[in-house]
């Protein structure tokens, strides 16, 4: 669930450190690529979340007896 925090500080924990114009990163302006950048990682930070998220569940189902496989008895 740690992953879910990662938009959140990409995106507003971190803003005012990089609300610049200055420098230029690839013709663009830093909070711009930065912005994609936090954009192109939320659903990776998603994804991983709902992994983990996957493997707890696996491992509840295991401890009590039942098939690791949801759907299975």
């Amino acid at each position: 669930m740690l992953w879910l925090l990662v938009p959140f500080v990409l995106y507003i924990g971190a803003l005012p450190f990089v609300n610049r114009v200055e420098p230029v990163v690839f013709g663009l302006p830093f909070l711009f690529v930065w912005l994609l950048g936090a954009t192109l990682l939320t659903p990776v930070a998603t994804w991983l979340t709902w992994r983990g998220d996957q493997r707890i569940k696996r491992n509840q189902r295991i401890k009590r007896g039942q098939s690791p496989v949801r759907g299975r008895s």
